[in-house]
């Protein structure tokens, strides 16, 4: 953690917007501040005092710092003293509680997966689980946030919960001792390949630096490591100074690997390497993709702009902003961004402009006009605006309907639960596979149970339909709609075999999970993982990696698509 002024705890990368520089005069700008704050103060005190119905001064103050910090950016925000645990987490990757995921699932709290080794899997809780109360306290009804706050305390105090298991008959309770439960960022690390090392990310909290470095040389002993992969997918970022010391591991001390630049001058940072480098020379390549975002992007850009790394995957999803808490009154914290980071070939990738609201509140992409071409230390040329374009790009994989529907549903989470029960033991992680019968078991299961689902192509029909009716022209087409839509019922029926192969690896992941946690997972997805296989195949083609790095293969300047529905604005770090 490194201390920038007195009152700043910590930085963290969450975002990336511009903050405009204020207009007024200081003096000003401070009596525009205190006039206000005094308006404000009487105005709550006016309704405390007359309005009609009694308020609640705390609630109503909350939903004013929100409403305001709402008009900056996502990654400004208020943090009450009831959410610090949560925040620390973000920066530490530790908290207080019994170490489960959790879901919700109709009227009740789901346990999700227990942490290996943590209180509710010690307890013998486990994935399936329905909370029926806490602490004598029926959890029916209750949210999520409600539930994770409740089972969340100090290490050493206990909470009870009352369990619906199936398969099991009666309510069962169970008592658990809270643990500071610490998320690893490094849940799995091995060779691949013909000794190729592979390091699974998904975190930069404290230590990260030391934990990839750790594995890093555990796998250099004994083999001679042809190349490394580091795997930032789905990693939504975490501390700044984590992702500098992880790049110190590929390059040389006193390499620039971030720069910061806010309004006011003391935010204006150079960050470097500080400490020998461990291999200089061996094969890199970053696997990303739409949701590795700030650190993770910083980490990918540094070694693509220092040509000491191949990043391989889809475009990055663009935060740009750094973000310091800071301490308020009555133990509550503000996370404010403060300025934007640069990377070393100087270009910001920031990839959504906050510094320009449009007219229905929403914030808009960079223009394409305005993305700028950069050179990499070695003459490539990279550009800024839209996140980290690989070197390498590979097409997402994307699900089809019918499996996320099956999973969204949670018939493919009901159905592991039912198959644990029904088998004590499966085989390792990696050889594991869905057999026909374990299939043809699941077919049988979701019988009669609802896993509907629309098209795109049946949404723009029902479109067709609608505006057909209201300009009196649906008569004329109605046969052929019918038509339509009963050849798409009849398309959709055929969906279970033609994406069977889809289905099956749902129901692979989620099974295997169940035996053997995350790390578990993990070894089960790289089995079939086509980016880690062209990861693969780009460290052992030798004259491909060094083309690319040497500039033979250019980089495409990015298409930067226009915002979708399934965009998100906001990854979780």
């Amino acid at each position: 953690m490194r201390r920038i002024t007195g009152y700043i705890v910590l930085i963290l990368i969450f975002g990336c917007a511009g903050l405009g520089v204020w207009a007024q005069a200081p003096n000003q700008q401070g009596f525009e501040i205190m006039k206000n704050l005094d308006i404000y103060s009487n105005l709550v005190k006016e309704l405390n005092q007359d309005y009609v119905d009694e308020i609640n001064p705390g609630e109503l103050t909350q939903t004013g710092i929100e409403a305001m910090l709402e008009s900056l950016d996502p990654y400004t925000n208020f943090i009450p003293e009831s959410q610090i645990e949560d925040y620390k987490f973000i920066t530490t990757g530790q908290y207080g509680g019994i170490g489960s995921l959790i879901h919700q699932q109709g009227e009740y709290i789901v346990i999700s997966e227990p942490y290996e080794g943590s209180p509710s899997d010690k307890t013998g809780l486990k994935a399936g689980d329905k909370i029926l109360e806490i602490n004598g306290k029926q959890a029916k009804g209750k949210s999520y946030e409600d539930v994770s706050s409740i089972l969340k305390g100090q290490a050493g105090t206990t909470v009870n919960v009352l369990i619906q298991r199936d398969g099991a008959g009666k309510p069962f309770e169970k008592i658990i001792t809270r643990e500071n439960i610490k998320i690893d960022n490094i849940p799995y690390y091995g060779i691949v390949g013909k000794n190729i090392g592979y390091i699974k990310l998904t975190g930069f909290t404290q230590n990260a630096a030391k934990e990839l470095k750790q594995a890093f040389l555990k796998l250099k002993e004994g083999t001679s490591l042809k190349g490394i992969i580091i795997d930032l997918r789905g990693n939504g970022g975490g501390l700044l100074n984590e992702a500098v010391d992880i790049a110190n591991i590929f390059v040389e001390r006193g390499q620039e690997i971030v720069s910061t630049k806010g309004k006011m001058a003391d935010k204006n940072h150079s960050h470097l390497t500080m400490s020998p480098p461990v291999d200089l020379n061996i094969p890199v390549v970053i696997l990303v993709d739409r949701s590795s975002a700030s650190a993770s992007e910083i980490l990918a850009g540094s070694l693509q702009d220092l040509d000491r790394g191949i990043v391989l995957g889809q475009r990055t999803f663009g935060k740009g902003l750094v973000q310091n808490v800071v301490p308020l009154s009555y133990n509550a914290q503000m996370k404010i961004t403060v300025a934007k980071y640069y990377i070393p070939s100087g270009r910001c990738i920031q990839a959504i402009d906050y510094e320009h609201k449009k007219k229905d509140g929403s914030f808009g992409k960079i223009p394409d006009s305005l993305i700028r071409a950069f050179k990499t230390k070695d003459g490539r040329t990279v550009y800024d605006g839209g996140g980290i374009n690989p070197d390498v790009i590979t097409n997402p994989r994307k699900f089809s309907n019918l499996a996320m529907a099956l999973y969204g549903k949670y018939l493919v989470f009901d159905y592991a639960t039912k198959f644990v029960r029904e088998h004590p033991s499966i085989a390792p992680a990696d050889t594991f596979e869905i057999t026909d019968s374990i299939y043809n078991g699941f077919l049988e299961f979701i019988k009669g149970k609802d896993y509907s689902y629309k098209t795109k192509s049946e949404r723009a029909l029902e479109d067709l339909k609608n505006i057909a009716l209201k300009e009196n022209y649906f008569d004329a087409i109605k046969e052929e709609y019918d038509h339509l839509k009963i050849r798409m019922e009849k398309d959709k029926q055929e969906d279970m075999k033609k994406y069977s192969d889809q289905v099956r690896e749902l129901l692979r992941m989620e099974i295997v999970t169940r035996y053997y946690y995350q790390k578990g997972k993990i070894i089960a997805a790289l089995k079939h993982d086509p980016e880690l296989v062209d990861a693969i195949a780009t460290i052992n083609d030798t004259e491909k990696y060094t083309g690319i790095l040497s500039g033979k293969f250019v980089q495409p300047k990015p298409e930067i698509p226009v915002k979708s529905e399934d965009d998100d604005e906001n990854p979780v770090d």
